[in-house]
């Protein structure tokens, strides 16, 4: 059996015609813990965090969790959050490692995205596509692996405390926050961290400013995917600022899981795009 697993920062369910599996993430604070899976209500984790003083933080699948969504699978792709800022990779290698010793004839590729959300998206879709154009293994990896250079993440955040507190963000960076109103633009570096590389005041402006960013970046009109933290106008402003350009591009928005909800924060938007 073909297999593609991500972790649950990846926001994604199921594929069409290929098995995938989320492996979820967990966020805890010292009261209560929330496991990013189907059974998780966003809207319930976010308003008990608004009003929580005390610490939270979150935790990647451990070893055992990973070999046991292996189970099955004779060539495994499985797709993690960055190494930067996350151990979710290192347990996955580790996790592979076991497994490869009581099924020594499995192939199994672990990507580390570099990213989050909504480029693993993309990078699961581009090995879904692989798998069904009947790819062998190594021609699978290898065209991943080129495309994930073709790939970016983008953020439109308007707090960034959790990253803050949970050390995936330089507390200069945040006094960029200084107003309301304000939300950074930020995307994911090529080693995997988050760069803060402009600020604009209100929605508007701020659909305009990412929108320049991601041109800059290179992009013609690839595919997108968004995913929002319960502010569904703005991924729909930055659909309609697309579409202006690029009527027939493939975008997709969703609503975030758990573990992007946590770090991107309400209001948060990511966007992933082919370049």
């Amino acid at each position: 059996m073909i297999k593609i697993i991500a972790d649950s920062s990846s926001n994604m369910e199921g594929l069409d015609d290929v098995v995938f599996e989320s492996v979820p993430m967990t966020i805890y604070t010292d009261e209560k813990s929330y496991k990013d899976d189907r059974s998780l209500n966003l809207r319930k984790m976010l308003d008990y965090l608004k009003n929580y003083k005390g610490r939270s933080y979150t935790s990647c699948p451990n070893i055992d969790e990973w070999v046991r969504a292996f189970e099955g699978g004779d060539i495994i792709y499985i797709v993690t959050v960055t190494s930067t800022l996350s151990g979710t990779y290192n347990a996955a290698l580790a996790a592979r490692n076991m497994y490869l010793e009581e099924h020594p004839d499995a192939k199994i590729e672990v990507f580390d995205s570099k990213s989050t959300g909504p480029e693993m998206h993309l990078i699961v879709e581009k090995l879904a596509e692989l798998i069904k154009a009947g790819c062998g293994f190594e021609e699978v990896v290898l065209k991943t692996r080129l495309y994930m250079k073709k790939t970016s993440l983008f953020f439109a955040l308007s707090s960034l405390h959790n990253l803050v507190e949970n050390g995936r963000v330089n507390r200069l960076v945040a006094s960029a926050l200084g107003k309301l109103g304000i939300s950074v633009i930020a995307k994911a570096s090529i080693i995997g961290d988050i760069k803060a590389i402009a600020k604009a005041r209100g929605e508007k402006k701020t659909v305009e400013r990412i929108y320049e960013e991601i041109k800059k970046a290179g992009y013609h009109g690839g595919k997108i995917r968004i995913c929002h933290v319960e502010n569904e106008s703005i991924a729909l402003q930055f659909i309609k600022r697309v579409r202006e350009e690029f009527k027939d591009a493939d975008i997709q928005y969703y609503l975030s899981k758990g573990l992007c909800g946590f770090y991107a924060e309400q209001g948060g938007l990511m966007i992933g795009a082919e370049l």
